[in-house]
């Protein structure tokens, strides 16, 4: 039995970060059908694209201030001079591009919503509405993409986003617990395992 004071078992990729840590401790791979939160992980998701996660973890926050707490129908509305104070913005991945993008995917989350009634209806659609319980015992077994996030990222294109290839969109599904990719021997793998049977 282990101590109640022991380090839980936790997946590699968590390491010793305290940040890291509560992230995987506490969000990482929780079912998410918000559409709030769900364009907040789009957004950082696309800012990552070439960098780690935690270099956008640590910025989060300043994300939240300088994105209007990831109000899509705010971002969707910056103009070209909101455009260059945000490339002045320490707080942020100052690349062109991607703020660009989130602009632009801020334009297309908004048509998605009046389409589909939210983006969680379109985007959990992809696999089927529940979230995929995998059993992958090292992190050597976890794949960086799969057919459904192959089917997600050609769709997001298709409507007019950027920054989603589908290891991008792999990495969301992760996020948003559209996948279980805890590791077996985790200690989250079986909470969110056991999560989904009470229906929570």
């Amino acid at each position: 039995m282990r101590s109640p004071h022991a380090e839980p078992t936790r997946c590699g990729w968590a390491g010793k970060d305290a940040l890291y840590q509560h992230y995987h401790d506490t969000e990482w791979g929780v079912p998410q059908h918000d559409d709030l939160r769900l364009f907040e992980f789009l957004l950082l998701e696309g800012a990552q694209a070439g960098l780690s996660w935690i270099t956008i973890l640590r910025k989060r926050e300043h994300y939240r201030a300088a994105f209007d707490n990831f109000a899509a129908a705010r971002i969707a509305a910056y103009d070209a001079g909101k455009i260059e104070s945000l490339l002045l913005d320490e707080g942020i991945v100052k690349n062109r591009l991607k703020v660009q993008s989130a602009i632009s995917n801020a334009q297309q989350f908004l048509r998605i919503q009046d389409e589909f009634g939210s983006f969680d209806r379109f985007i959990w659609q992809f696999v089927g509405g529940q979230p995929r319980q995998n059993a992958w015992r090292s992190l050597a077994d976890i794949p960086a993409h799969t057919t459904e996030s192959d089917a997600m990222s050609r769709e997001l294109k298709h409507w007019g986003f950027k920054f989603v290839g589908t290891t991008i969109c792999y990495a969301l599904m992760q996020a948003t617990g559209m996948v279980n990719d805890h590791t077996t021997d985790c200690f989250r793998h079986n909470e969110l395992k056991c999560a989904l049977r009470a229906g929570n």
